[in-house]
């Protein structure tokens, strides 16, 4: 089986990502699939920022998919995946599919895959039980050969590619005195051996005639049924057979339901099928990919067997800073550098978490531990994700393990630390084109402990000036960010690496008396406090507001 096909393994970061989110995830992917052979796929839970940009750009990756949730769908459900048909087919072949397929719907498409009507057992024995209609054959534009599989028969005057549009069923059970009253031109007459039955149906114009128990046909009639245009089938079974098994030819589109049909996307939460199901109390349902081609066939006891996504955690573990739907997954791994924020699982996991500056050290580590060479683009990634978060080494959260592992994955990138850092900054600081709401939001995280919830975001450059500028138009912003984040306090970090300096920003109740206390200030006052030596939102300015609450 391709990796295309296997089931997906996501690797996923935090909300809002930043580059060491962003470039962990995709170099633990690759590590994953050269380990095992499974199908691991880095994800993005956010919108990109431009520093993360830069780096993809740099070692040529493209960004991870989106990923706004990881709720169960119907693609993680293992559907029934009976092929469609084709509505020209007979109503005994549909019946022969169900019954091998152990199925009570069976699905009719298009050439090109797309639903055209659903059929059902009911449906079928409806048709049995109540048609009475000597003309449905030719209602329902039955197909010569739709005739003759179902008759288990050969044509041997006529053409098979032809439909039946006129005319009734009869048997001719009388003489052929008799029959001259009540057969009509272009009807279908069933009959057996008789000469005269046979001669008296084509005189009359009869547009086929299909003959019982496998008699032969002289070649007198075989010549005069071509000259007149009239068919001529034989088949094996006798004529009460025939009687009985005839309307099962008619093609299942004429009784099959085309309109109003109720059809699920593969992309459609399990959470919300489960409400339509139990309305309708159909036994299946059609499934649609995105682009509404027919893919197979859903049920209550499908979903009910649902298997959740499989996912790998990295570079958090907090549940305000995981994808939405997280409880509903199979988690697998969490790869973290951050404190424990208490994220619940329901099964145990393989839980790597260090006290080092960045998870991308760690998933070095592990490229190590497991003897995989790492390639000159993801060492790219990961030594990127290194200087982002620890400030070029600047950051009280960076390590002797984090600075050594940095230069040797420099060494493997061809790339020298300094410049691409500083380039790097530069990028990620390059905001005229954004928001504010885009600026506030690209590196925000959300953090709670018992009472208290609050947000933190970051934006880090060498650029005084640009710092500058963004005080202003963020303290504007933090009121409408409050109100729409649903947290007790907001700040916001303005981190010069040059000076390793940060310029703090506050908003909400007693986020000022909070920051006084946190750092020991006399008078915290117009919505911003200068913080000297603090660069670090993880190491130094997290547990500070914490112990300060509770203090």
């Amino acid at each position: 089986m391709s990796s295309t096909n296997q089931e997906k393994i996501y690797i996923i970061g935090h909300k809002n990502p930043d580059t060491d989110s962003i470039c962990s995830a995709i170099s633990y992917a690759y590590l994953k699939n050269k380990l095992t052979g499974l199908n691991y796929v880095p994800m993005r839970a956010g919108k990109l920022n431009a520093e993360t940009e830069y780096v993809l750009n740099a070692f040529n990756f493209n960004p991870p998919n989106l990923v706004e949730n990881v709720y169960t769908q119907v693609q993680d459900v293992e559907y029934r995946h009976l092929d469609g048909v084709s509505g020209e087919i007979s109503i005994k072949k549909a019946w022969e599919i169900l019954s091998s397929s152990h199925c009570t719907t069976l699905p009719s498409v298009d050439e090109y895959n797309n639903l055209t009507g659903i059929i059902t057992v009911k449906d079928i024995a409806m048709t049995y039980m109540e048609v009475y209609d000597n003309e449905i054959i030719a209602t329902a534009r039955t197909p010569y050969q739709n005739i003759l599989d179902t008759l288990s028969a050969k044509l041997v005057v006529g053409n098979p590619e032809a439909m039946v549009s006129t005319g009734k069923v009869l048997i001719a059970a009388a003489n052929p005195d008799m029959m001259e009253n009540y057969i009509e031109k272009n009807d279908i007459v069933i009959l057996g051996n008789r000469y005269e039955s046979q001669l008296c149906a084509i005189e009359m114009e009869a547009q086929c005639i299909i003959i019982c128990d496998g008699a032969d046909v002289s070649k007198t009639i075989t010549k005069l049924a071509e000259d007149r245009g009239c068919s001529i089938i034989i088949t094996p079974y006798d004529t009460y057979t025939v009687a009985r098994l005839i309307n099962q030819s008619i093609p299942i589109r004429h009784f099959m339901k085309k309109d109003n049909l109720i059809t699920f996307s593969d992309e459609d939460y399990i959470n919300d099928i489960r409400d339509v199901m139990a309305s309708k109390r159909h036994q299946y349902y059609p499934v649609l990919d995105e682009n509404e081609k027919y893919k197979g066939l859903i049920s209550q006891r499908n979903y009910l067997n649902a298997n959740p996504k499989k996912v790998i955690l990295v570079d958090h573990n907090e549940r305000s800073q995981t994808v939405d739907g997280i409880e509903d997954v199979n988690l697998l791994e969490i790869i973290d550098h951050h404190r424990i924020g208490g994220l619940q699982t329901m099964n145990p996991v393989y839980f790597r978490n260090q006290p080092l500056g960045c998870t991308a050290t760690i998933i070095y580590e592990m490229f190590t531990e497991t003897g995989i060479d790492i390639p000159a683009n993801i060492a790219g990634l990961l030594c990127s994700a290194i200087i982002s978060d620890t400030l070029m080494f600047r950051s009280p959260t960076c390590t002797e393990k984090d600075k050594a592992v940095c230069e040797c994955l420099a060494e493997i990138a061809g790339i020298q630390i300094e410049k691409f850092g500083v380039d790097m900054f530069n990028a990620g600081s390059m905001l005229k084109h954004k928001t504010v709401e885009e600026i506030f939001n690209q590196d925000y995280k959300v953090f709670s402990s018992d009472n208290l919830r609050f947000g933190v975001g970051q934006i880090t450059s060498f650029n005084s000036n640009i710092l500058s500028d963004l005080k202003p138009k963020l303290l504007a912003h933090m009121d409408a960010e409050l109100k729409s984040k649903g947290v007790d306090m907001l700040f916001f970090m303005l981190t010069n690496i040059f000076t390793e300096d940060t310029e703090l920003l506050y908003y909400g109740k007693d986020s000022d008396k909070i920051l006084a206390k946190a750092f020991k200030l006399d008078e915290v006052k117009d919505g911003s406090i200068l913080l000297e030596d603090v660069v670090s939102r993880k190491k130094q300015v997290i547990p500070s507001i914490m112990n300060a609450f509770y203090q």
